[in-house]
């Protein structure tokens, strides 16, 4: 276990796979970081229940609590919570306290008075000593028997109080172990509170320096500081935390409460975009650190210098990339060679690396063009491929050409469709979509459209080539898969945001797709290439639709007349059903009229993904949207389940029938 030459500690949100968050603790406990803390979120998941897990699995590092709320958790259970805590942990428990945001109590009905906070921190300090000594305590509703603690004391627990306004700093002055800043708080407002803080101690007969000063240091890493800063402008943490500075604060920092104010009615008209454009590069720096691992390091140094004995680095991005970077920054910063930088490089001249700047621009297409989605665009010509070699027809060439065709034609609606959802406002930050590229600032709109028009050209191109082979036919099924893909969310028709959007899909990605590649491949048209489109049309319908369900607040609040919209989130759900069954049910008549061979019901080995989706869909009808949050990706799977066992069914055929 390594040791560092300053103390550090991570900041962790009550959010994520537990397994990942002991798993993090350990690699801090194990680069030398001395503490891990959990900051109490409300509508995330609760703070306690992630630092047990840590503190029990995780051996030689201190465990922080902060900060709990004594307007919501009455002292006596917070008392209890830290008993048990110390005894899973003996002497590795930290505890901090404070009345959190006013707007979080307002939104729970929690009654609150800003000058009640800090007197009811002050009690809630001497409740705590007086359970954990053992001592019985009066009832606070006369005639009562006494508060009688059923735990044995425990080990010393140091109480760090939270807060960002001078009353708390006189408690923490007076009573507190130490104190703790919360996450984004400037170095000017850290050297003011500190003062407040040092004379309450010398007041009260302490000694400042026995007070320890911890903090929430917000982190975010990227390969350059300019990337840093333009990531976080579009992280919905950092819009609500950067939408709810005080007015005391921004003054401390040198800012006006003006500014606060025009981000903030934009976070609260939920147009995130729009509210991170506000945002400032001088607002960011400020109150979080942003830009390479060494950067971040010198920044937390600076705080440091301004008298944060325990800096704890909390990523902005609790993901396993950006947290193992925020590491990486605390150990740079633990070292003795932290804060060494004289000055950060001029946003202007910095500048990335050849094949870091191809990195990117190569991720930011990789995510645009959604390659997950490809099975359905490639299954139904794999399909018609499939039948074409059962009637023994099939050709190469011509199947390859219809194969990246209707790729590409994908790809260009995929790309064509996300411009189109952020113009709408459909697409934002916070929506639950597979790609952010755009609104990330990953890739700009512009550049995303010329790649979709690209894209449809190319495809344009190839079906030219098709319709040399197979004439007039190839050029209308062509013209009809660009005006459809083209439209699909871009003007005139924009049919994604109709309730006519999944019949629509279904033809286009169902018999308009297999049949016409069924024909483009053999120049003849069957009923056996209609049968088999028909579940393949309602699997790709079923993604689509997916996407309909799970966006339904979205797409209503953009003004979308989708299904989902116009009929409820009830109706939605049995669509999806039925269009999921119908896939299975639509094979079956087809086999058994005698129009597909018997070996195509190899599709029915996909049925445990089937039970899966009717699973989540059942939950995400009974209210737990989680569960459908990836039902686009996970339907997919299901669709190229379907498709590749069907396929392999018709190749199985081919073979048996020579």
């Amino acid at each position: 276990m390594a040791t560092l030459a300053r103390r550090v500690g991570l900041g962790l949100a009550s959010r994520g796979d537990v397994p990942d968050t002991i798993d993090w603790a350990r690699r801090a406990r194990e680069q030398g970081l001395e503490s891990v803390w959990f900051h109490d979120s409300y509508f995330e998941r609760d703070a306690v229940t992630y630092a047990t897990a840590v503190a029990s699995h995780v051996d030689g590092i201190r465990v922080g609590l902060g900060a709990l709320n004594p307007f919501t958790r009455h002292p006596v259970l917070i008392a209890m919570t830290v008993s048990a805590l110390d005894e899973i942990a003996p002497e590795r428990i930290s505890l901090g306290l404070g009345s959190a945001l006013p707007l979080r109590l307002g939104q729970m009905g929690v009654p609150y008075a800003p000058d009640e906070a800090a007197e009811r921190v002050r009690t809630t300090i001497d409740t705590l000593h007086t359970l954990w000594k053992g001592e019985r305590m009066p009832s606070a509703k006369p005639g009562l028997p006494p508060l009688v603690p059923q735990f044995p004391p425990v080990h010393r627990v140091p109480i760090y109080v939270a807060g960002y306004r001078s009353p708390m700093m006189v408690v923490a002055g007076e009573k507190g172990d130490g104190y703790i800043a919360r996450p984004a708080e400037s170095i000017p407002g850290l050297r003011m509170l500190l003062r407040v803080m040092d004379r309450a101690a010398r007041a009260a007969g302490r000694d400042p320096d026995d007070i320890d000063v911890a903090g929430y240091l917000l982190s975010l890493v990227a390969d350059t500081r300019r990337d840093a800063l333009n990531r976080a402008k579009r992280e919905p943490f950092v819009i609500y935390m950067m939408s709810i500075l005080s007015d005391v604060t921004l003054r401390r920092a040198g800012f006006e409460a003006e500014l606060r104010d025009r981000i903030a009615a934009a976070w609260r008209a939920e147009d995130f975009t729009r509210a991170g454009e506000l945002i400032p590069d001088e607002l960011l720096d400020a109150f979080i650190l942003c830009g390479t691992r060494r950067e971040v390091a010198d920044r937390a140094y600076e705080y440091h210098e301004a008298g944060m004995d325990l800096p704890l680095l909390q990523p902005v991005v609790q993901d396993e990339e950006q947290t193992l970077a925020v590491l990486d920054a605390a150990v740079a910063y633990g070292t003795a060679e932290a804060g060494t930088v004289a000055a950060r490089a001029a946003l202007g001249a910095q500048r990335k690396g050849t094949i870091a700047g191809l990195r990117d621009r190569l991720a930011a297409y990789y995510e645009i063009i959604r390659p997950f989605s490809f099975t359905a665009s490639a299954t139904p010509v794999a399909v018609a491929g499939g039948l074409a070699a059962v009637e023994g027809m099939f050709d190469w060439g011509l199947f390859l050409l219809s194969l990246f065709a209707s790729v590409l034609l994908h790809i260009g609606t995929n790309v064509v469709n996300e411009v189109y959802d952020v113009r709408k406002g459909v697409d934002t930050i916070v929506s639950p979509r597979a790609s952010h590229a755009i609104v990330k600032g990953a890739i700009a709109e512009r550049e995303a459209y010329v790649l979709g028009v690209a894209a449809f050209a190319v495809a344009f191109a190839l079906g030219v080539l098709l319709a040399l082979v197979r004439g007039w036919p190839i050029v209308a099924l062509g013209l009809a898969g660009l005006v459809g893909g083209y439209t699909y969310t871009a003007p005139p028709f924009q049919y994604k945001f109709s309730s006519y959007g999944i019949p629509l899909v279904f033809a286009l990605m169902g018999p308009l797709m297999v049949v016409g590649s069924f024909y483009a491949i053999t120049g003849t048209v069957d009923w056996s290439a209609l049968a088999v489109s028909v579940p393949v049309g309602l699997l790709v319908a079923a993604i689509l639709h997916g996407n309909e369900w799970r966006d339904i607040s979205e797409d209503a609040r953009a003004g979308a007349r989708t299904f989902s919209v116009v009929m409820g989130r009830g109706a939605a759900h049995w669509l999806y059903v039925a269009l999921v069954v119908g896939a299975y049910l639509a094979l079956t008549v087809a086999v058994l009229a005698e129009l597909l061979p018997t070996w195509t019901l190899l599709a029915m080995l996909s049925l445990p993904l089937l039970v899966r989706q009717i699973r989540s869909a059942e939950f995400g009808a009974s209210g737990q949207q989680r569960a459908i949050a990836m039902i686009d990706l996970q339907t997919a799977q299901l669709h190229a389940a379907f498709g590749s066992l069907m396929v392999l069914g018709l190749l199985v055929a081919a073979l048996a029938a020579r």
